[in-house]
């Protein structure tokens, strides 16, 4: 009897449990839904589970559907809240502080996941003013899937915009979302679903990838088989590289370690910091080199907290002072920028050391980067001589397979579980890794806008929502001379992508850093974009919301005469004369060529070249001196008048 009794009590408890309202993640506290449009609840019960939703003083019933999965409609809202919403079944939930207002979904890759956490040394009284409970964030993980499009999110939560809760925003979302309450006052909500280094077919879903064969015949990843074995090779094959590293470092296996305060660096050579070692003296080395550099410390700073900033490093380091680990990072790209805690730095001879480990390419720091060691009064230089020692020579780590770079993956992950959510629109930033493929980014591009939209509209009523796009900004060294460039092909891949209706582009080739593929100025950004959702999404009267654009050419004897749309109030040459034009004859050697504007239009010269056919602009990997804007301060569009295959 009494295990017949425990047998119907986990029976009854087990039911209840299937039988309980499960919601989505979107569906939480502080959410932000979006107005005036429907609406949809969803979430997961029992078949013929009784649900009630109360709402905005309003009552909503529908009964679970045999499949689990039922939704209710929500008719058109105004802007406004908080709202508390209250869910009965068999179990009640509650969700508080709802606001009614506009959502926008800000996906790409990284440079739309960098999140404002890494901005606090260039905006910190922004980040000090930010608390708003009407700008709201909430963040997708990075989650891939290959065998089939995701339900729900496994982790994330709302938050309201304060100076801690900022830091994890994304940063062009943050800027865009803030330019927009400013002007409207409305709630802004924003889902950040980014992730750095994916490719734009990532996103695509299995439909839209079948109108590219030869990348849809591709994808073996959804072999969960195959995808193990290619998991666990990968992960064995770095294991290994690293275990190896471990034990050939010389640094690590010394009796006194490198880092030791108490080690004599004997025969240590001299390099300079900032630099690469391939270009002092270590050629063709990847593995470990130890850095040591001994600063006296005034008594000032002694016992001081301090910063310590180490520009940028490939690949990976970790730092020492005074003996003791300061900080590690894992890859090249974040900055280094480590805490000195109090009492660690000492009156006279301190010492810093770092170990680099070098994956594959070039090792070393990067240039044009702060690398320096501050108190809030004294600051000690770091550039210049360092000594230097190899700890350990490998071969270049073995290639794995980079898995947010695989169609489908993070469409199924990311994106779909979102589609029940209704949104305002997207803002986009990604590109940089399809430059090797540019030519092709214009039709992946526009399948993604278009797939997303019939995604979205399959569950909603609205239909080709604004899609808001950045063009790649400036990075990599320019050349001195005019130069074939993948990232200028990819710009222009995105300039076509503006054939797709209800679309919009940001250029920010002005803002960039040729040093570093996530620059920092995030705020003019968002504020762009958030200038072409104005006139895009809001229609508002704008004379215009992007700079000028090429329209057409003639040829006027030795000269060439550009058009432009977009130029406004009429077109201007920033700081002085126009730069990087360059002009070809029918040889198609490109050539800098003289420019200026006159009558709004811009004319395009060179004396050794009497029969122009061509001309381009800005048409380099980091065209930051390129000058072209109109008199409301918006950067030109890079682009070509021509279609040649190469550039002699």
């Amino acid at each position: 009897m009494k295990t017949f009794r425990l047998f119907v009590l986990s029976t009854v408890i087990s039911c209840t449990i299937q039988a309980q309202v499960r919601l989505p993640r979107l569906i939480s506290d502080n959410m932000v839904l979006q107005r005036e449009t429907q609406l949809n609840l969803w979430g997961w019960a029992t078949p013929g589970e009784n649900i009630t939703i109360s709402f905005a003083g309003k009552q909503y019933e529908t009964i679970t559907p045999a499949d689990g999965h039922w939704r209710v409609a929500i008719p058109p809202m105004e802007a406004g809240g908080p709202y508390d919403m209250k869910i009965d079944a068999s179990n009640h939930l509650t969700i508080k502080n709802i606001l009614i207002g506009d959502v926008w979904l800000c996906s790409g890759q990284s440079n739309m996941e960098l999140s404002m956490v890494r901005l606090k040394d260039k905006y910190p009284d922004v980040i000090a003013a930010s608390t708003n409970p009407n700008i709201r964030a909430f963040n997708v993980a990075t989650r891939m899937n290959w065998q089939q499009p995701l339900e729900d999110l496994e982790t994330g939560s709302w938050a309201m915009a304060d100076p801690e809760s900022v830091l994890q925003f994304s940063g062009v979302g943050y800027f865009f979302a803030k330019e927009l309450y400013e002007k409207y006052h409305i709630p802004i909500g924003i889902i950040r679903a980014a992730t750095g280094g994916s490719t734009a077919e990532a996103w695509l879903s299995d439909e839209a990838l079948q109108q590219f064969p030869a990348i849809y015949n591709s994808l073996r990843l959804r072999d969960q088989t195959y995808l193990d074995s290619i998991r666990k090779a990968d992960q064995k094959a770095s294991d290994n590289w690293y275990s190896q590293l471990w034990w050939k470092d010389k640094g690590m296996q010394a009796p006194v370690k490198w880092f030791d305060n108490s080690y004599n660096p004997q025969d240590w050579k001299t390099m300079n910091i900032p630099g690469y070692w391939h270009d002092q003296g270590l050629k063709n080395i990847h593995g470990v080199v130890w850095f040591r550099k001994t600063i006296q410390v005034p008594a000032s700073m002694a016992g001081q907290p301090a910063r310590l900033f180490l520009g940028n490093v490939v690949d990976r380091d970790s730092v020492y002072l005074n003996g003791q680990l300061i900080g590690t990072t894992q890859y090249q790209y974040p900055p280094r920028k480590y805490p000195v805690s109090a009492g660690m730095l000492k009156k006279g001879t301190n010492t810093i050391v770092v170990r680099v480990i070098n994956y594959t390419g070039n090792g070393g720091f990067y240039k044009d980067k702060p690398y320096q060691l501050f108190t809030a009064t004294d600051t000690i230089d770091l550039k210049g001589p360092w000594q230097y020692q190899l700890g350990a020579a490998t071969d270049p780590i073995p290639p794995a397979m980079t898995f947010y770079t695989q169609p489908l993956g993070l469409y199924n992950g990311m994106i779909a579980p979102l589609l029940p959510y209704a949104i305002k629109g997207v803002i986009w930033y990604q590109g940089e890794a399809n430059a090797d493929r540019a030519t092709e980014y214009c039709q992946i591009f526009s399948a993604l806008i278009k797939d997303w939209r019939i995604k979205w509209a399959g569950m909603h009523t609205m239909q080709n929502f604004p899609f808001l796009y950045v063009q790649l900004t400036s990075y990599m060294a320019s050349h001195p001379q005019p130069t074939n460039s993948n990232w200028a092909l990819l710009r222009e891949a995105q300039l076509k992508t503006l054939s797709v209706p209800n679309t919009a582009m940001t250029v920010t080739t002005d803002i960039g850093e040729w040093n570093d593929i996530h620059p920092l100025n995030k705020e003019d950004v968002g504020k762009r974009l958030a200038l072409a959702a104005r006139k895009l999404a809001y229609h508002d009267s704008l004379l215009v919301s992007s700079g000028p654009l090429y329209k057409d050419m003639t040829i006027q004897g030795n000269k060439i005469i550009i058009r432009f749309t977009n130029t406004g109030k009429g077109l201007l040459a920033k700081g002085g004369p126009l730069k990087y034009f360059a002009i070809a004859g029918p040889d198609e050697k490109f050539r800098w060529a003289h420019a200026e504007i006159v009558n709004n239009t811009v004319v395009v010269w060179h004396e050794s070249v009497s029969k122009p056919v061509a001309v381009r602009y800005a048409w380099d990997d980091s065209p930051l001196e390129a000058n072209l804007y109109n008199q409301e301060g918006l950067p030109a569009s890079p682009f070509r008048t021509d279609n040649f295959k190469a550039i002699p």
